[in-house]
């Protein structure tokens, strides 16, 4: 079994000093490709965007609209069988990230 490298998660300088130390890019290079690529996400999933984004063999990201729903009374909670009242929702945006098949086979291999 794999050796875990430490209890807390990588910080975003770890993250970039790792990279550059592999790649032999500079730090500021991959600086930029990854605000280049943050910049590529966000035009793809802001509201005029086509709402995909996706990192090949890692994820797949996209927006998705959930409609309004109206209020409810006298609705049954299924835990204490009490009659209750449900307040109305807005629509709203949401953003739902999946792992792709490599990604997975990286988590369980």
């Amino acid at each position: 079994m794999a050796k875990k490298s430490g209890s807390k998660p990588l910080t975003k300088t770890e993250i970039l000093r790792n990279i550059s130390e592999s790649t032999g890019l500079a730090k500021k290079d991959v600086v930029l490709v990854l605000d280049h690529l943050t910049n590529e996400i966000q035009k793809a999933l802001k509201g005029s965007g086509i709402g995909v984004f996706s990192i090949p063999g890692l994820v797949k990201i996209e927006r998705r609209k959930v409609p309004s729903r109206p209020a409810q009374k006298g609705v049954k909670n299924p835990f204490t069988g009490e009659l209750q009242d449900r307040p109305a929702k807005p629509a709203s945006v949401k953003v739902r990230v999946r792992a792709l098949k490599n990604l997975k086979a990286m988590v369980a291999g």
